[in-house]
């Protein structure tokens, strides 16, 4: 019978790599929480509609990406490709707008796109992210930014640099598409075939591409930055201030567009050199206009994506792995239940402990403690359950300390 494995550009996270994912999983779930934001969790699948709605036809994540099919009642359904728009939907089906003025949520979920597969790019894979609905200050957008660099900073990734600009609000970017065809028209047929298909409708796409012709191409190209009104230069140089007060380093790159049509004003990512040319681990900005393009409610709002499976490439494993605080030997069946008794008093502890399932000799316990990486190893022998003591060493020394039951967590901690 031939072996059914996992379908392309999907893969089963286990053993080390399930920790690494725990230990982001965890490490966003405090510090998002700390800074006021509260988890929210949305259906793996919604109306197609919503996408079209809010991502916009003509992007590549629409025409090209998005995994859609019809269920049994004739319904498009489209699993997700991105986080914000599941979000905008909750918040605005909710009414969330009517019981809070500024709202704040994060997600870790699983998100679906259909792309090459390659080294930390899968077609399931997985986000953590956040949103902040219902505040147009400049000041949101520079907290968003500082959280998503401290975040990296948690993680203990290393060589980060922050990429802002600013692509204004709708009429400053129409003016700019039509300076920007007027610019690339001269050049069409030096364009890679999709900016080609795209610069005239999308123009702003050809600044995201990333063949090195079109980046070449677009080198002289005019800048957003240059075409702001004066409202839009103040929110810009406010973020930057702040930004400044809350001590992010920043670089300005004025061809940061991001790769979704919502966006509005700030947009910004964070790279880490430690993946070369593809080096984008966190990327968002504001989007005042999606919300009131899904639900017509003018709602400012401001977010950030972050790719789990990418910087699960950039952690090290000593960071993670799940050693245990102590390692239960027990060398006969007699002491079975006192061996358990040792290990569940531990637990109730909150002591990591390690015990097998049936007896070994001292020999392979050791062993196996050392494989684990245990700190401390816990022997119980045939005279332990009578006397009601137990041996504990420090699994660096040969030395064995007999002790009482009642002392195991003073002498343990």
């Amino acid at each position: 019978m031939k072996l059914i494995k996992a379908m392309r550009g999907t893969r089963d996270i286990y053993d080390v790599e399930a920790l690494k994912f725990n230990f982001i999983e965890d490490t966003a779930k405090e510090l998002l929480e700390n800074y006021g934001f509260g988890r929210i969790i949305t259906p793996t699948f919604e109306s197609t509609d919503l996408f079209k709605r809010g991502i916009g036809e003509g992007t590549d994540i629409v025409d090209k990406e998005m995994y859609t099919f019809s269920d049994r009642g004739d319904r498009s359904i489209t699993l997700r490709p991105e986080g914000t728009a599941a979000v905008v939907r909750s918040y605005l089906e909710n009414k969330t707008y009517a019981k809070e003025d500024l709202t704040k949520y994060y997600y870790v979920n699983n998100m679906f796109r259909y792309e090459r597969p390659q080294a930390g790019r899968y077609r399931e894979f997985y986000q953590v992210g956040v949103e902040v609905l219902g505040n147009a200050s400049p000041m949101a957008d520079a907290e968003v930014i500082s959280v998503g660099y401290r975040l990296m900073e948690k993680l203990g990734i290393e060589d980060l640099k922050v990429n802002i600009n600013s692509v204004g609000g709708n009429e400053t970017r129409a003016k700019y598409r039509k300076l920007l065809v007027d610019y690339l028209t001269p050049k069409k047929n030096e364009l890679c075939s999709d900016c080609q298909n795209r610069y005239e409708a999308n123009p702003l796409r050809v600044l995201d591409c990333k063949n090195e012709g079109c980046q070449n191409l677009t080198i002289d190209a005019p800048t957003l930055p240059d075409n702001l009104n004066d409202q839009e230069k103040d929110h810009y140089e406010t973020v930057k201030k702040y930004l400044d007060i809350f001590g992010v380093k920043y670089v300005e790159n004025p061809r940061l567009v991001r790769g979704l049509d919502y966006y509005s004003s700030t947009v910004f990512e964070v790279i880490t050199e430690k993946l070369g040319s593809q080096g984008t681990v966190l990327g968002g900005g504001r989007y005042d206009n999606l919300i009131k393009q899904i639900g017509d409610k003018d709602v400012s709002a401001v977010g950030f994506g972050a790719g789990i499976d990418r910087l699960m490439m950039l952690l090290n494993e000593d960071q993670i792995l799940n050693t245990p605080d102590v390692y239960i030997s027990w060398l006969d069946e007699e002491n079975i239940d006192y061996a358990f008794l040792v290990a569940n008093t531990l637990r109730d502890n909150n002591v990591k402990v390690y015990i097998e399932y049936a007896p070994k000799s001292a020999n392979a316990h050791r062993k196996k403690a050392f494989k684990l990486g245990a700190k401390k190893e816990i022997i119980i022998d045939s005279e332990s359950k009578t006397n009601k003591t137990l041996g504990l060493k420090e699994l660096s020394s040969r030395d064995i300390e007999i002790i009482n039951f009642n002392e195991i967590l003073e002498k343990i901690r």
